[in-house]
């Protein structure tokens, strides 16, 4: 084992060393789950749509959510091809054995591109979903899911994903914009 990898994983035996207990347990498998899918940000991307206000940026979050399955769990894992550290090591999880590979880490990657695109829209709810996705980046490690460099690359990516989908979808909205007003 590299030194690297030990690094990591004197990372990941310190968050069990520091939190872990009973009611983290329960919290942490909680916070996970809603991160699953990134139902928990597809939500957030559904209500954004009932207001003419977010209706824009709750588009943005299904086009940056799409952008993260695309480039983090189709692409980059499949490149890296990355095993977990559960599957490295022999412990016991509080959630079931995950399949694929572990780099990025598909939660965290989906959740700060979510909560990146929501704190351009507002940010007192922006601040209220980056701080839940640092949470579910978090848990990602709790539960020895992933390696701490898996949940970095997953915020580096989310923010930078979330900042390019804003851009374009800027850019494309404008010019849905002044085809309109060139109508009427």
């Amino acid at each position: 084992m590299s030194a690297f990898l030990k690094f990591e994983f004197s990372i990941l035996d310190g968050i069990q060393n520091i939190f872990a207990c009973p009611f983290m347990d329960k919290l942490m498998v909680a916070i996970s789950w809603l991160g699953n899918a990134g139902i928990i940000w597809i939500l957030c991307g559904i209500a954004m749509l009932f207001f003419k206000r977010t209706r824009k940026y709750g588009i943005f979050v299904f086009a940056a959510l799409l952008c993260c399955e695309l480039f983090g769990n189709q692409i980059i894992k499949n490149i890296v091809c990355r095993p977990r550290p559960c599957h490295i090591a022999n412990v016991s999880l509080l959630i079931d054995m995950p399949r694929g590979f572990s780099f990025p880490s598909g939660h965290t990657f989906s959740s700060f591109v979510a909560a990146t695109v929501i704190a351009k829209c507002d940010r007192r709810f922006g601040c209220a979903a980056l701080t839940f996705a640092s949470l579910i980046a978090f848990s990602r490690m709790y539960l020895y899911v992933h390696f701490p460099t898996d949940v970095l690359a997953g915020v580096a990516c989310g923010i930078f994903f979330a900042f390019l989908t804003v851009y374009v979808g800027n850019i494309i909205a404008k010019k849905i914009k002044q085809r309109k007003e060139n109508k009427a």
